[in-house]
């Protein structure tokens, strides 16, 4: 596979997980609405990664693939909180002893403003794509 069929392959599976990300929030799903921008940024910074390598990391530390990318030192404050915010919603939000307490964090105005930074991190991460 050629490496601009790589990175679309990572653009529109992240695309599409944003699309599942809304629709679970209509359906008041929080969890999975986390779950899913943390999906979204991940294969995003994968789309990056693959312009710099044939073969992306099997991981899904965020803070690893965002250093990875060379893209950490160029983001905002905001952007790093944002990663340190969704990192955990891969695993740590469906283990029971966690779960309570990320649907305290995870409420229906904090999941719509996470829709908001997600993407706007996913439009940045895209944007630096093309340099």
């Amino acid at each position: 596979m050629i490496v601009i069929d790589k990175v679309a392959y990572w653009i529109e599976i992240a695309e599409q997980d944003i699309i599942a990300a809304n629709a679970m929030l209509k359906s008041k799903l929080y969890l999975y609405v986390g779950f899913m921008f943390h999906q979204a940024v991940e294969k995003m910074l994968k789309a990056h990664y693959s312009m710099q390598a044939e073969d992306v990391p099997r991981t899904h530390n965020l803070n690893r693939l965002t250093t990875a990318t060379g893209l950490f030192e160029d983001m905002s404050d905001d952007q790093k909180s944002l990663i340190n915010t969704l990192s955990p919603l891969n695993i740590e939000a469906r283990y029971p002893s966690e779960k309570e307490e990320w649907l305290k964090f995870l409420a229906h105005e904090r999941c719509q403003n996470l829709i908001t930074e997600t993407e706007e991190l996913i439009a940045w991460i895209k944007m630096q794509l093309s340099l």
